[in-house]
C-alpha cells in the first residue's frame, strides 16, 4: 500500500476534522464515498481512518459508520500514547515552535548518568540542552542524550530543526517505542534562567527511553514543562475482563 496515498487522505481528513468541515459527532462520509473521492482502494482509506482513530479525532461504530469525536484543547497538548516530535507536536495543535540549542557536546556515560538514562557504562553520547518555544514563549526545556553509533552525524544545527526527521530520513532508524516516566520535580536554577516561571517552584517532568525497531535504546529525553501550559492527552479504551 503506497504509503504517500493513505498518508494524504489522512491529512486531508484530520484537516477537515480540525477545521469543522465534519462537525463534532458528526458521522464522516461512508467509506464507498470516501473511496470514490480520494480514487483509491478500500484497504488505503481504513489505513488512514485508522491513524485518526489512534490519534483520538474519530471513533469507528460497528455498522453504523466512524463518528467525529475531536474537540480542540485551549492549551498546548502533548500526545501520551503516541511517539511525536516536538515540531509534529506544535503543528497538530496550531502553535509556531521554535528550538533554541543552549550546549551540544559528546560525552561517555558514567555510572550516574547510565543510571539515570538507561545507557550502558561506557557508551558515547551526544549530549543536548534545548530550549523550546510557542508562540515565542519558552515554555520546555529538554535535556536529551543520544546514542551516538545510531545517531552519528548528528549536529547542532540539526538540534535546532527536528532530530527525529534527520534519523527517520537520513540516517532511517525506524523510531517504534517509548517508555515515559510522568513526574512533578522541585524547579532547578537552570529551570528558573530560562523559562518564566512567575511563582512556582515545580515542573511537570517526562521522561523518556525510545527504542528503535530491533529494540535498541538510542535516545534518553527530560522534558521539563512550565506548569502553567502543561497538559498530557491519551485515548484510553476499555477492555473487557
Amino acid at each position: 500500500m503506497p504509503k504517500a496515498k493513505y498518508d494524504y487522505i489522512y491529512k486531508d481528513l484530520k484537516e477537515k476534522i480540525e477545521t469543522e468541515v465534519y462537525l463534532y459527532q458528526e458521522l464522516l462520509p461512508s467509506e464507498n464515498t470516501l473511496v470514490k473521492a480520494y480514487d483509491c482502494s478500500r484497504n488505503t482509506v481504513r489505513r488512514a481512518l485508522l491513524e485518526l482513530t489512534s490519534d483520538g479525532y474519530v471513533q469507528p461504530m460497528h455498522g453504523k459508520g466512524v463518528r467525529n469525536i475531536f474537540r480542540p484543547v485551549e492549551q498546548t497538548a502533548f500526545t501520551v500514547g503516541g511517539i511525536e516530535s516536538f515540531q509534529e507536536s506544535a503543528e497538530r495543535n496550531g502553535q509556531m515552535p521554535s528550538t533554541k540549542v543552549l550546549q551540544f557536546s559528546e560525552v561517555t556515560a558514567d555510572y550516574k548518568i547510565a543510571k539515570k538514562t538507561g545507557f550502558p557504562q561506557g557508551a558515547v553520547l551526544y549530549y543536548i540542552q534545548r530550549l523550546r518555544y510557542l508562540n515565542g514563549e519558552p515554555l520546555i526545556l529538554d535535556h536529551n542524550y543520544f546514542l551516538k553509533e545510531m545517531t552519528d552525524g548528528l549536529t547542532e544545527e540539526i538540534a535546532t530543526c527536528s532530530i527525529y526527521d534527520f534519523l527517520e530520513n537520513t540516517k532511517n532508524l525506524t523510531i517504534s517505542t517509548s517508555k515515559r516516566t510522568l513526574t512533578v520535580e522541585k524547579v532547578t536554577q537552570i529551570d528558573e534562567t530560562y523559562l518564566k516561571l512567575k511563582d512556582y517552584n515545580c515542573m511537570a517532568v517526562i521522561s523518556n527511553q525510545t527504542f528503535d525497531d530491533n529494540g535498541i535504546q538510542f535516545e534518553y529525553t527530560q522534558s521539563r514543562h512550565r506548569p502553567d501550559y502543561f497538559r498530557f492527552q491519551d485515548i484510553a479504551t476499555r477492555k473487557k475482563l
